[in-house]
Parts: C-alpha cells; sequence; structure tokens
C-alpha cells in the first residue's frame, strides 16, 4: 500500500486546532483539577507536556490539514468506506462526529442515516463554518453543526446513539472531561467509537503520539465507566473500537 506523504506530517503541531486549544488560559481550580488527574513532562516534539494514565496527549492537526483529510488516497489507505459500512447505526440512528474537521466521515454518514441525524461537533471556528456551508451545499438537513469546547461535545443529555472520533482521541487535551460529558450525551445503550492508528504495528508511518494501543485505550476508557465491546481489526492501518457505558 501507497501511502500519501502527509501521513508523515500528521504530528507537526499545528496553531490551529481541530478539537482543542493548549494555550487557553487556566483558572486556579482547573490548574488543580488537571493536576489531580493528569501528570506532567518534559514536552516531546510532538506533543503537549500533560499525560492521562501515562500518555503523553500529541499536539493537534488544525484545519491547516484539511486538504490531508480529503486526500484522494484515503479510501485506499483506510478503507474509511469499510468502516462506515461496520459503525452500528440504522435509519434513525443519531451520531456523533467528534471532532469532525472538514467532514470527511460526517457527510458519508448522513444519508445512511435519513431519519436520524448527525451532530459534526468542532471547536475550530475556520472548520464550523466549513462544515456548515458544505452541509448546505449538499443539502444534507440531518446534519447540525455544534460548536463544542475542549471538555464537552455541547450537545444535549441523552441524545446521541454512537459518538465517534476519527484520529481525534489521542489528541484530546481533556479526554477524562470529555469522555465524562460524553456519558452524560449518549443515551443509556449509546456508544462511543474510537478509530486510532495502532500503535502496536512499528511499519504505519504516523509519529508514535499520534497512535494509540488497545491496551492504553482501554485503560483511559475504563476510568470514565466504558468497556470495550468489538474490536475490529479488519482496517489496514486503524484500530476499530467500539465502547458502551459499563
Amino acid at each position: 500500500m501507497k501511502l500519501h506523504p502527509l501521513f508523515l506530517a500528521i504530528a507537526l503541531p499545528f496553531l490551529a486546532s481541530c478539537t482543542t486549544s493548549s494555550s487557553q488560559q487556566k483558572t486556579a481550580a482547573e490548574t488543580a483539577a488537571d493536576t489531580s488527574v493528569y501528570g506532567r513532562v518534559t514536552a516531546t516534539r510532538d506533543g503537549i507536556g500533560k499525560t492521562y494514565y501515562g500518555r503523553e496527549i500529541a499536539h493537534v492537526m488544525g484545519f491547516g490539514g484539511a486538504s490531508w483529510l480529503e486526500r484522494d488516497e484515503r479510501q485506499e489507505e483506510e478503507n474509511t468506506a469499510l468502516a462506515i459500512s461496520k459503525l452500528p447505526i440504522k435509519a434513525s440512528s443519531v451520531v456523533a462526529d467528534i471532532g469532525a474537521g472538514t467532514g470527511y466521515y460526517t457527510f458519508r454518514i448522513a444519508p445512511k442515516v435519513p431519519q436520524g441525524k448527525v451532530f459534526a461537533v468542532d471547536v475550530q471556528d475556520e472548520s464550523v463554518q466549513f462544515l456548515r456551508k458544505k452541509a448546505g451545499q449538499l443539502g444534507l438537513k440531518n446534519v447540525e453543526v455544534v460548536k463544542g469546547d475542549a471538555k464537552s461535545p455541547n450537545l444535549p443529555d441523552a441524545s446521541v446513539d454512537l459518538a465517534i472520533m476519527v484520529d481525534v482521541y489521542h489528541e484530546l487535551e481533556y479526554p477524562h472531561e470529555m469522555l465524562q460529558n460524553l456519558r452524560k450525551v449518549l443515551k443509556a445503550d449509546g456508544k462511543i467509537l474510537l478509530l486510532e492508528y495502532r500503535k502496536e504495528d512499528p511499519s504505519i508511518p504516523i509519529k508514535e503520539l499520534h497512535k494509540l494501543s488497545v491496551a492504553q485505550a482501554n485503560k483511559e476508557m475504563a476510568a470514565s465507566g466504558f468497556r470495550l465491546i468489538q474490536r475490529g481489526d479488519f482496517l489496514p492501518i486503524q484500530h476499530f473500537l467500539l465502547y458502551q457505558k459499563e
């Protein structure tokens, strides 16, 4: 499989964030909370110096990487069509695409939930504007664009059947808070899907902090009350990890 050259650039610390911003001002209370939940290390080139269960959180990829998200080779490299075909959804499902970016997944999922909805959630203004414009151009009435923040998707409680994070989770600046808030927005039987580059495979040409192992994912998800119910090994370079509330 021939990989796009930008695969090697995914870990660059873009200043504009698709998911979170580490430059936000923190109150004393927030700093104290950070200390109790997160650790600190000397930041590596590709990380922010903040750790969660021993994992240094990666720099985010901002909207400057939009062309990489929309690259022609993505289907060949990641088999996105197969990933979408395996989603546990039906026509009436409500899906939340967290860190939607350019909506690569959002706009491919929307036709599969004609009686449902896709929330396209992002924190970056450029992304939110792009998503709204494209949803209008495509005439997709069941796509709702939402501006989230670093700790919450800002969605209604008990409104979502499936929340997906495609190569996003490892970049969340506040994974603990985000997962706690996702618990609230999921329905009783709601699920979270993580698609993450496989850290266990050194041959995948992605920077290490932008990969995630199953063991690490399970540890972090369990801390917020989620258990793994499906591990799919059918994608070329990514884990397909489906979680449900305990």
